[in-house]
């Protein structure tokens, strides 16, 4: 494990199959080459672009062995927990630490939505059961269990508590942490098409989906609004927008990998019941995706790639 501080840019990063369903390690270490050529901050695996849905718990552990071992301490390792019993969720986090993560994500129970009262002994048991620090992942859109500001009042006792992916589409939500806990947790921004806003309103980090697909202008975004160049994050920003509302579709998956293609850092399979598009959705998407392609920007000198060779 490596010590880190919680912020830039962490990629949610997808996972690569081959023609017959098998983890695709060779097309996982080009992404994650490009990925750290770009100079993200760390990587999130087994998250909803994960398909940590339909991995198995070898699978699962077999990715992150060998993510902490490519990755050689170069960033953080971070394993999401999207478990529907605490019992699973504790063994996760276990598990989780014994093969070399070095933080850890952690959903409300999956399938139940649970009322206060259980997300916070669901959350507090898996704090208690690990030394790992933990980012919250709030997303009551589309997993209808909300972290409140009450629940993180609460939450405050646990130390290694230590940071929230807020995902509420509520921009204001990231004053209000703020103005309630000062710096007491991280605040990443987990919306791709709210992130230049998020940032701005003060924001930590980004926890990205296009990233996958675009990941130096990702990294160009966050730096530029950390560095108050506002103008030039905003050019990029605007010519990234109809990409990055591919990361707010049930589809995600399917269309972030489709992006990887185009931009030669990934592959289409996913794994059913997922499949690959087809038809108008398909040809739709591929518009957006070449559109952006066409104009793609020429990013600012020195605004992305090693952070120890970067001067902005």
């Amino acid at each position: 494990m490596i010590t880190f501080d919680w912020k830039g840019v962490l990629p949610a990063v997808t996972t690569k199959f081959t023609d017959n369903d098998e983890l695709d390690f060779d097309a996982f270490d080009i992404n994650l080459k490009a990925q750290l050529e770009a100079g993200v901050d760390g990587f999130i695996l087994g998250g909803s672009l994960g398909e940590a849905s339909v991995l198995s718990d070898q699978e699962k552990f077999a990715l992150l062995a060998h993510t902490v071992a490519y990755v050689d301490g170069k960033v953080p390792v971070i394993l999401n927990i999207a478990e529907q019993t605490t019992k699973a969720a504790v063994t996760c986090a276990q598990k989780a630490l014994d093969n070399g993560a070095d933080g850890l994500m952690l959903l409300p129970p999956m399938r139940y939505n649970s009322e206060e009262r259980e997300t916070l002994a669901y959350i507090g048991a898996v704090a208690k059961s690990t030394p790992l620090p933990i980012m919250i992942y709030n997303n009551p859109v589309d997993y209808k269990v909300e972290v409140t500001l009450n629940m993180f009042e609460q939450l405050a006792a646990y130390d290694n508590i230590v940071a929230v992916k807020e995902s509420t589409r509520d921009v204001s939500n990231i004053t209000r942490m703020f103005n309630r806990f000062g710096d007491r947790y991280k605040v990443f921004t987990g919306v791709d098409p709210l992130a230049m806003e998020s940032l701005v309103m003060g924001a930590d980090g980004w926890v990205a989906g296009l990233v996958d697909a675009f990941p130096k202008e990702t990294v160009a975004i966050y730096r530029l609004i950390k560095a108050k160049r506002y103008d030039e994050a905003l050019a990029i920003y605007r010519w990234f927008l109809p990409v990055l509302e591919l990361d707010i579709h049930p589809k995600l998956v399917q269309y972030i990998k489709l992006a990887e293609v185009a931009t030669g850092i990934g592959t289409e399979n996913v794994r059913a019941p997922r499949l690959p598009l087809i038809g108008e959705e398909r040809a739709r998407v591929q518009k957006i995706i070449n559109d952006a392609l066409a104009v793609r920007p020429v990013l600012p000198a020195r605004s992305w790639g090693n952070l120890s060779e970067v001067v902005l």
